[in-house]
């Protein structure tokens, strides 16, 4: 394997080193904003179910809305940002945030926010499918690591903070101030972009005839058939599903005869022929599925079986987030040092370690026990995402960043989306009751130790795949020089 020369624009980080950190604020920034639009609204839905006089399963679309926005769109917006300029098509995504966040602190109706709050996870699609893309260009290569594991404490942060924000700004000013706050914060993050994020080589006018229309149409439908498959029926599984997981099967045979044919397409298939990419989008799924069951099962258990209230439930519920945000950035920095295959096999180690511990030591110790399961499954995935990221982006040509991001990010909505899904109705099923909220502390008891043993089952599975020797090898982490010749 021949070392590559570097690119102008994989020089151009230690040239521009005065801004890097402005521009890792910016990226910060756009990061922060993707995740705060996930968890703002969550706390609100009681408020917006008073405030339009409806139910919550009607409610519950202005966080669907934005969720599926996101998945749809987010392989689309990495392609445009290949195409039109990484740095221009995340400024125009931080300015359709800031609008869009506007028009939800407008809305009249539930209906006018539910499409407000579409237009809201198109932005920020691009804003969680970009930032990722542009560090390459932003940092130096040494330095990658450390700025994914930044992205990931930002991300974390979002989070964490979501609903505590958001329920200060309903009691002081209302509803319509959690989207409101969003505006002027994309607005600075615009600045900031603008002035700060290393300059594209694309220059001019987009050429419109580089984006394929035909492949991000069927694979936008394809994948909302499959977050509807995996949310209608909160679990159940009826004749709808089955009707939704036939056209999503159709939709993938016609998006690859598309990509097949396409002279542009959306999605070169043969990045898919690469072991090492389809492995990352593997792990990056189950680890996904694993992070959402301590939301989905969490509460029932802390509730249910540790009798905390509310308050309580949601002060043991943020301390995963809290200590995401402190674990990410020195995450980044084990990655520089130690290279991205060492750390993503330490990370998934750690997290299986963690999910097998929350199916015992809860039961033994109390909250106790659950909070220190959570210190030690949260900084595992801190570690995989930020290994992980760095692996996949380090060699990826700067045409096909935005793509790839856009893949990788996808990877791990659907698995938030399928651990929403799946992990809870194996929750609804091993606590023997249709509805956890109403089963008896024994039975939830059940139902989280063969849930969690079930996801460390998971982790240890992307373990596996990590160790199977097609995942990653040291020439991708970027902290070995390329070999010359010979099987790497």
């Amino acid at each position: 394997m021949q070392p590559k020369p570097q690119s102008p624009d994989e020089q151009a980080p230690d040239e521009q080193a005065p801004v890097t950190h402005w521009a890792l604020v910016a990226l910060a920034m756009a990061m922060l904003l993707s995740s705060l639009g996930i968890s703002i609204p969550n706390v609100a839905l009681p408020t917006l179910a008073d405030a339009f006089r409806t139910g919550l399963p009607q409610v519950q679309w202005v966080v669907l809305a934005y969720l599926l926005a996101i998945t749809v769109l987010i392989v689309s917006a990495g392609r445009l940002g290949d195409i039109a300029g990484h740095r221009r098509v995340l400024c125009w995504g931080l300015a359709g945030f800031a609008l869009a966040s506007t028009l939800c602190a407008m809305a009249p109706t539930l209906p006018a926010l539910v499409a407000a709050r579409a237009l809201q996870g198109a932005a920020g699609s691009i804003l969680m499918g970009l930032t990722v893309a542009l560090v390459r260009t932003s940092v130096s290569k040494e330095r990658t690591g450390s700025a994914m594991g930044l992205l990931g404490t930002m991300s974390a942060i979002g989070t964490a903070a979501g609903p505590t924000l958001g329920g200060l700004l309903i009691s002081g000013l209302g509803w319509r101030a959690i989207f409101a706050v969003m505006a002027p914060l994309a607005l600075a993050g615009l600045v900031l972009a603008q002035r700060c994020l290393p300059a594209d080589a694309q220059r001019g006018r987009v050429d419109h005839r580089a984006f394929d229309k035909p492949g991000t149409l069927v694979l936008a439908l394809t994948l909302a058939a499959y977050a509807l498959a995996v949310t209608a029926g909160n679990g159940a599984f009826h004749r709808r599903n089955l009707i939704l997981l036939a056209l999503v099967a159709l939709g993938l045979a016609l998006f690859v005869l598309i990509e097949r044919r396409s002279p542009a397409p959306l999605v070169r298939l043969s990045a898919f022929r690469d072991p090492a990419l389809n492995a990352a989008l593997a792990m990056s799924a189950l680890v996904s599925t694993v992070m959402m069951t301590t939301l989905v099962v969490g509460p029932f258990y802390l509730s249910r079986v540790l009798g905390h209230p509310a308050a309580v439930v949601g002060l043991v519920m943020s301390v995963g987030p809290a200590i995401s945000a402190l674990s990410g950035v020195p995450a980044g920095r084990l990655v520089d040092r130690f290279g991205a295959n060492a750390v993503v096999i330490w990370g998934l180690a750690q997290m299986a370690v963690g999910a097998f511990a929350l199916a015992g030591l809860p039961n033994m110790l109390g909250t106790a026990g659950y909070v220190l399961a959570l210190a030690v499954l949260t900084p595992g995935y801190q570690l995989f995402q930020a290994a992980n990221n760095t692996a996949v982006m380090m060699e990826v040509p700067q045409d096909r960043r935005g793509v790839i991001s856009g893949v990788l990010s996808l990877a791990r909505n659907l698995g938030l989306i399928t651990g929403a899904s799946a992990m809870g109705a194996v929750f609804t099923l091993a606590s023997g009751s249709a509805n956890p909220a109403t089963a008896g502390t024994a039975s939830v008891a059940h139902g989280m130790a063969v849930t969690f043993a079930l996801a460390g089952g998971l982790a240890l599975l992307g373990l596996v795949i990590a160790l199977s020797g097609g995942a990653f090898n040291l020439e991708r982490s970027g902290n070995t020089p390329p070999r010359r010749g010979g099987n790497s």
